[in-house]
């Protein structure tokens, strides 16, 4: 089985871009890899380096073989300089030490040290400068193998013009059939002897030896061909529809098990049928070299059908990931496999040609006739989709707009068809063999890029979405909220995208005969070189970045949920108390996850604290409020005059302190509406705290009874009702007062006291229902009664007498 796992492996840098058949087999580049156990010396590594240069000195004789073996040997002297270069730095750190505990060289006239020492540091000098020397040569070695790697780089592409721009006689000549007529003998010739090194292999494998193992692997591959895909993908179907949920997840998902079934089924039988000929070693060095790649190949070609396959979902138009009509689908639905059988082809004939050292002659033919082959399937498949489009406007019916990327391809593969026909016909067939091999790099790559754009979209809305059972368990968990789960699902994906976005953009525009090291160094050099002032743009160092902030912020997420859920409310902490102790740990705690981020993107806190430094005026400035209210709030945490929970009055605002943020502090009023004071405020201006050093409210009633009220019944039966009422405290106790004798009226002030200050209202309302209703039970007036006398003035009669007078009760006149 490691075989197979080196096979899988094999396919997914393939997939990533390394394909066989797209890009020269690179055999040479396991040399790249290191495995010393002692690091080599200077003078060894600039031998290497010297060995390289004198190798790549004749152009003449360059070929893209011997230029991809010396990048990978360049490589490996700069991966070996950095390594003897990082393991001199600690020895030298070690020599500087002991020398800072010798001290210097006593100054002349000094009394003399001992000769020990003196020999002692005379031996740590030497030791020390000859490892600054080896340590300054090998920093050099490293950078002149880089630039060596820069320069190989630079002749390939030199090389690879030259090669790709060749012209030769096109195959409407007579010249080029006979040159090939010409070369034919000895091509058939070396082709023969490969032929029959295959037949010997082949009758070495059915001897009794190797006869069983033969035949049971053969067995196995049939059957996995015939019954095994099928079954397997039934299964593996009716479990993914069975416990996957519906909607986009299960289409993606299904797409791509579709591609993963049909790629190493097709993969495995094809490792199987090398395993049968090859059981015990058969084959030599040179058709193991030749049957191997193409085993990468065929699971390279199988994932390329399955891919297709799935795209087009023709059975199963449901489960078709791409906006086209199901008429598109029928006529596409022989394309992958027959695409997957030209890049089988198109790799078996490079690999034959190269393997038997054809002839110019046989190699631009059978270049000819690969490039020939996927150029009139790419056309035929542009002009089927025509077709269909215009079938389906002819029907009466409407295309699905075709986004910009789309239209692009469609312009891209269209160009690609003519330039690869159009090359084959005017003799430049190197130009049209690399555009036809670029085109199936490309189309396979954009396949599986946007099968694996939607998988990431489709699993970060399932997984975070607040109605799936995961998206629950977050919101029960961690106290998310729904909104931000879908604000988190989008930023996920997107970022997501984008960084496969970023890694397919150098792997499809990668050049002729880029091999697994070049392709991953182009991508990881696809910013190298930019920057952002001091900063400098690494996507490594972008995604361990976002990777730290956001465990870091989960983590500080979870100790103030902690704290503030499980570990305070334990203590006698009040609760204003425990929402500043959050507070500002989520402030200490976002300042760390920042600094962690800063190194993450190894930026120079140096340089930050320059430029901080000399934009300080101005920002100062500007900033000015905003600074003020910040440093407010943190005092208001610390110093705590005033906290959560507490009922404060400043500048006409009276409420309950809901929030103390990083600038203001929010104020709930009454009327529940909301006011927002900067921090600033709360500490320069005068604030009436109502909570802060007692808890407690005060109910206080002044009530006027009439003089001749009997003031001892009266406090009595005020005083019970203030002591019986549920909200009154028993201590301090409620008393009743007289207070004073003023026109002809006793002013009561009756004074209680209730747990809470916003309790005091609703209190105060009952003890007042309750005194005047016990009051008029006991027949006592809360005023005093006044009469009226109204006197009717009439004109005296005759004889003088007076009129009579009518008093009214209750007044006077």
């Amino acid at each position: 089985m490691p075989i197979a796992f080196r096979l899988l492996l094999t396919l997914f840098l393939a997939v990533a871009g390394v394909s066989p058949a797209i890009a020269q087999s690179n055999n040479n580049q396991a040399t790249a890899q290191i495995p010393q156990a002692t690091l080599a010396t200077p003078d060894q590594l600039g031998a290497q380096l010297d060995q390289i240069k004198q190798a790549i000195t004749d152009k003449g004789k360059l070929t893209d073989s011997l230029l991809t073996d010396a990048r990978s040997k360049a490589a490996t002297v700069q991966q070996q300089a950095e390594q003897l270069a990082a393991s001199l730095v600690p020895q030298v750190d070690a020599m500087k030490a002991k020398l800072d505990v010798l001290g210097p060289a006593p100054v002349k006239g000094a009394p003399p040290e001992a000769p020990e020492v003196a020999a002692q540091r005379k031996q740590l000098t030497k030791d020390k400068t000859d490892l600054d020397g080896q340590l300054t040569q090998a920093k050099s070695l490293s950078l002149e193998s880089q630039q060596l790697i820069t320069q190989i780089a630079g002749l390939r592409r030199d090389l690879f013009q030259a090669q790709v721009f060749q012209r030769t006689a096109s195959p409407l000549a007579k010249p080029f059939w006979s040159r090939l007529a010409q070369n034919l003998p000895d091509d058939r010739a070396s082709l023969g002897l490969l032929g029959a090194s295959m037949q010997g292999a082949l009758a070495q494998a059915w001897q009794p030896a190797n006869r069983v193992p033969f035949i049971l692997c053969l067995l196995a591959a049939i059957a996995l061909l015939v019954v095994g895909r099928r079954l397997l993908e039934h299964k593996v179907l009716d479990l993914a529809s069975k416990y996957l949920p519906s909607g986009h997840l299960r289409r993606s998902a299904l797409a791509l098990i579709i591609t993963l079934i049909t790629m190493l089924t097709y993969g495995i039988a094809a490792w199987l049928i090398y395993l049968a000929v090859n059981w015990n070693g058969v084959f030599d060095e040179e058709l193991d070299d030749l049957t191997k790649p193409l085993v990468r190949l065929t699971f390279i070609a199988a994932s390329m059908a399955g891919i297709g396959r799935a795209m087009l979902s023709v059975r199963r138009p449901s489960w078709r990931l791409p906006p086209i009509s199901d008429d598109l689908a029928r006529r596409l639905s022989l394309f992958p496999a027959l695409l997957a059988l030209s890049m089988l082809l198109l790799g078996i004939v490079e690999q034959i040609t190269g393997d038997i050292g054809a002839s110019l002659g046989t190699a631009m033919a059978a270049n000819a006739l690969a490039a020939t082959v996927i150029g009139l399937l790419l056309a035929s498949a542009l002009v089927r989709m025509g077709k269909a489009r215009r079938a389906l406007i002819a029907s009466g019916g409407t295309p699905a707009k075709r986004p910009l990327w789309v239209g692009l391809l469609v312009a891209a593969a269209f160009i690609t068809t003519v330039i690869v026909l159009a090359g084959v016909l005017t003799g430049y067939i190197a130009l049209a063999f690399f555009m036809a091999r670029q085109a199936m790099r490309a189309g396979f790559l954009i396949a599986l890029l946007y099968l694996l754009m939607h998988l990431v979209n489709d699993l970060c809305e399932s997984l975070l979405s607040p109605d799936s059972r995961s998206g629950q368990r977050m919101q029960d968990t961690f106290g998310i909220a729904p909104a931000r789960l879908e604000q988190a699902a989008t930023v996920i994906s997107g970022v997501a995208r984008a960084f496969l976005l970023l890694l397919a953009v150098p792997l499809v525009l990668a050049p002729y005969g880029a091999g697994t090291n070049e392709l991953i160094d182009r991508g990881s050099q696809l910013f190298a070189g930019r920057s952002l002032g001091t900063l400098t743009i690494n996507p490594t160092s972008i995604f361990n970045a976002m990777l730290v902030l956001l465990v870091g912020g989960v983590i500080v997420r979870l100790i103030k949920r902690w704290l503030g859920t499980q570990l305070l409310p334990k203590t006698t902490l009040d609760v204003g108390m425990q929402s500043s102790i959050v507070t500002l740990l989520g402030y200490v705690g976002g300042v760390l996850v920042f600094v962690l981020v800063l190194g993450a993107l190894k930026v120079d806190v140096q340089s930050i604290a320059w430029v901080a430094s000399a934009l300080s005026v101005g920002i100062g400035f500007g900033l000015q409020a905003i600074v003020q209210n910040f440093i407010s709030g943190l005092i208001l945490l610390a110093e705590r005059p005033v906290k959560v929970g507490d009922w404060v009055s400043i500048a006409g605002v009276e409420g309950d302190i809901r929030r103390i943020n990083v600038r203001a502090t929010e104020i709930q009023q009454g009327d529940r509406s909301t006011v927002i004071v900067p921090n600033s405020q709360l500490i320069t201006q005068n604030v009436r705290n109502v909570t802060m050093a007692n808890a407690q409210g005060r109910v206080q009633i002044r009530l006027p009874m009439p003089l001749s009220t009997d003031p001892a019944k009266v406090r009595q039966i005020i005083f019970d009702i203030l002591r019986n009422h549920p909200s009154t405290l028993d201590t301090p106790s409620p008393n009743v007062q007289l207070d004073s004798i003023d026109a002809g009226s006793l002013l009561f002030v009756c004074t209680a006291y209730v747990n809470n200050p916003r309790d005091a209202g609703n209190t105060k309302s009952d003890l007042l229902f309750e005194i005047i209703d016990r009051l008029r039970q006991s027949n006592m007036p809360l005023t005093t009664p006044q009469d009226m006398v109204v006197r009717t003035m009439h004109p005296e009669n005759t004889a003088g007498a007076p009129q009579p007078t009518t008093i009214v009760p209750g007044t006077k006149t």
